[in-house]
């Protein structure tokens, strides 16, 4: 019986990972051990951080949001104003009210002004 080598699939393994490591500095793109262990290393880095992305976006946006209503009402902060929008049935999420924010001042404006009516009406 003739001898089977691995030689296909061990080649092809490799050039998944040499091209998978372009860009790499140093052994990193040259040597496959380390290579292999440099691209493994970046899946990791990926797959979390794809997750992770969504937590940094939703901070953002809360820091512009903050930041926006306390130039608008210097007494009023983010918490309170989340508050007053959901009394005041006003169902934008964080990613409209920052982009709104940042791009139509006046409009944010007076999404604030509602929310402070929407705060003073249920507490009075």
């Amino acid at each position: 019986m003739p001898r089977s080598t691995s030689a296909v699939a061990r080649n092809k393994r490799k050039k998944k990972v040499f091209k998978a490591a372009k860009g790499y500095f140093g052994g990193r793109k040259n040597l496959y051990k380390t290579a292999k262990d440099a691209v493994e290393k970046g899946w990791e880095h990926a797959y979390r951080d794809r997750r992770k992305k969504k937590r940094n976006f939703r901070r953002l946006w809360i820091a512009r949001i903050n930041a926006a209503v306390r130039e608008h009402d210097g007494d009023m902060s983010y918490s309170r104003f989340i508050n007053g929008c959901k009394k005041a049935g006003i169902e934008l999420d964080r990613k409209a009210l920052a982009d709104l924010a940042v791009r139509n001042p006046t409009a944010f404006g007076a999404i604030v002004d509602r929310a402070k009516e929407g705060l003073a009406a249920k507490v009075g």
